[in-house]
């Protein structure tokens, strides 16, 4: 694990190396949100004697990072694993928990299509011998009729990828599974998303790298390079194993963390940020003094929380942002009726599921009794049909799912729960980026003090390990230790996993054009 040499992380002490505060600091601190950036943020002021509030609106900490607890089977809200470039994140994780907690996991999953297993990332030669030699030539000659007429443009996510692999292979492994992430169809998403994960490989590349490589090794004697990472480390109760521990750090260094509490307003006066209200569950209202505010609720509602609010033009620019939502079917089954990897991916139309994790290969310290839990993940906007369906009715179209893959005998599976996850990813329209700017040179020009960290803070798709290091930047600026940009953090081109010497953290999500994406699941 390599860090870049242009990284954002300023040189100083790991995250191991704790120096205790000579004196408490005066500095009060409201944290929004008790997710991986919000608890990070507060566990770092902790750490130089500065407490905090952090006010969480769910029941439970961490964010899309929990992990749910359903009759002693434990899942993720999506798989997390623990991965970084970025050597300080990884060794608070190892500061927050011991390393005798975490489990060194292999990396596996694989494409599920017609009742057989792709490799993924897609290896061509594994592809074509699936699909039978019929089809296969038929690939293969798609492939190269678009090296003779190539899209006339590669703007979108489908020209994109019809150049580089065929019109054939795009309808086998790439349409349907994109499609059911973001709702739209693959010709209004944008082509940065498939630069970004599939870095402009053709399927000529693809075949003739291996081989490539194997004869470099050769002369070399180096070892081949793998593109993606083969493991990779995961606390054995899963993500919200950390995220629950951290909070009783957070805790014992004398910082309070309320849960099940919305913040109502953020008071702002002569050109900061100086009260927080909030609202507790049974209706008591709340307020709090703040020296800063570090904020991971949605961008759009911290502008909306502002007392005064904003001009008009920066409420309606805060209305053009938008998120995709996410729920979890997690399924009981017989072990025996699992498969090897962590998750397969769902290419079948048939289906509406586009992903299926497998929590006992995960840890087996997630599930029980010789059976394993499978968590059918459905890609949603809030408030259509399969958002608003039942607990029940979602449980049945799971088995009936399963049923349908071919995977697993609707009369093995036991008990279902459900899961439902508003604002899991921040769309990415064609007008996102310009809205971001106007909220953020509103909040710096008006509330310098008041800093938006993580995914949804920033309204950036930052993974796990991207969303902490905002919240330690953002830190190291308050403490006047740093003057960061953690808007630099997780802006290139480099997909994250990649172990070359590449610049740069992070990933990007597929610029969705603004209608598309207001328009919301009209892809059913």
């Amino acid at each position: 694990m390599t860090e870049s040499s242009n990284s954002p992380v300023p040189e100083k002490p790991s995250a191991g190396q704790n120096q205790a505060p000579s004196e408490a600091n005066d500095t009060h601190v409201v944290i929004i949100g008790a997710g991986p950036a919000g608890l990070t943020a507060a566990y770092q002021l902790s750490k130089a004697g500065v407490r905090s509030t952090v006010i969480e609106a769910d029941e439970i900490v961490g964010g899309i990072s929990r992990s749910v607890e359903r009759d002693g089977y434990r899942f993720d809200i999506g798989g997390h694993r623990f991965f970084t470039k970025v050597p300080e994140v990884e060794a608070l994780w190892h500061e927050i928990l011991p390393d005798e907690d975490f489990l060194l996991r292999p990396r596996m999953s694989r494409i599920y299509y017609k009742g057989k297993y792709y490799d993924y990332p897609i290896k061509p030669v594994n592809a074509l011998m699936n699909l039978g030699p019929i089809e296969a030539v038929r690939c293969v000659l798609s492939a190269l009729w678009v090296r003779v007429r190539p899209p006339k443009t590669q703007d979108t996510l489908e020209d994109y990828i019809v150049a580089n692999y065929g019109r054939r292979l795009f309808d086998h492994f790439f349409k349907t599974y994109n499609e059911k992430v973001w709702g739209v169809p693959a010709s209004e998403l944008s082509a940065d998303w498939g630069a970004q994960r599939i870095k402009g490989m053709s399927i000529f590349d693809a075949i003739w790298e291996p081989i490539r490589r194997k004869f470099a090794g050769r002369r070399t004697g180096s070892a081949q390079v793998t593109s993606l990472i083969e493991e990779f480390q995961y606390p054995k109760f899963g993500p919200g194993m950390m995220w629950e521990k951290c909070a009783e750090l957070v805790e014992e260094s004398g910082s309070t963390i309320l849960m099940e509490t919305l913040v109502d307003k953020v008071v702002q006066h002569d050109g900061k940020a100086t009260e927080v209200f909030a609202r507790t569950k049974d209706g008591q209202e709340l307020r709090f003094e703040a020296d800063h505010v570090i904020s991971t609720m949605p961008f759009p509602a911290l502008l909306r929380a502002m007392d005064p609010q904003p001009s008009q033009d920066v409420l309606d620019a805060a209305d053009d942002l938008g998120f995709r939502d996410f729920l979890t079917v997690a399924l009981v089954v017989p072990e025996s009726a699992g498969f090897p990897d962590n998750w397969i991916y769902i290419h079948s139309p048939d289906v509406k599921v586009g992903r299926i994790q497998n929590f006992g290969q995960w840890s087996p310290y997630l599930v029980k009794d010789g059976n394993t839990c499978l968590g059918l993940e459905y890609f949603v906007f809030e408030g259509d049909d399969l958002w608003n369906a039942s607990d029940e009715e979602l449980i049945e179209r799971g088995k009936r799912e399963l049923s349908i893959l071919g995977l697993v005998d609707p009369s093995k599976v036991g008990k279902g729960y459900v899961v439902r996850q508003p604002k899991a990813y921040p769309v990415y329209d064609d007008v996102y980026t310009e809205k971001v700017e106007v909220l953020n040179d509103w909040i710096v020009k008006n509330t310098p003090n008041v800093h938006p960290v993580g995914r949804n803070g920033m309204h950036k798709y930052n993974n796990q390990d991207h969303s902490m290091l905002t919240a330690m930047l953002t830190v190291e600026n308050i403490l006047g230790q740093g003057d960061h940009d953690i808007w630099a953090v997780n802006v290139d081109e480099d997909y994250h996993e990649e172990s070359s010497s590449g610049s740069g953290t992070g990933r990007d999500a597929p610029v969705i054009p603004r209608d598309a994406a207001r328009s919301g699941s009209r892809l059913g």
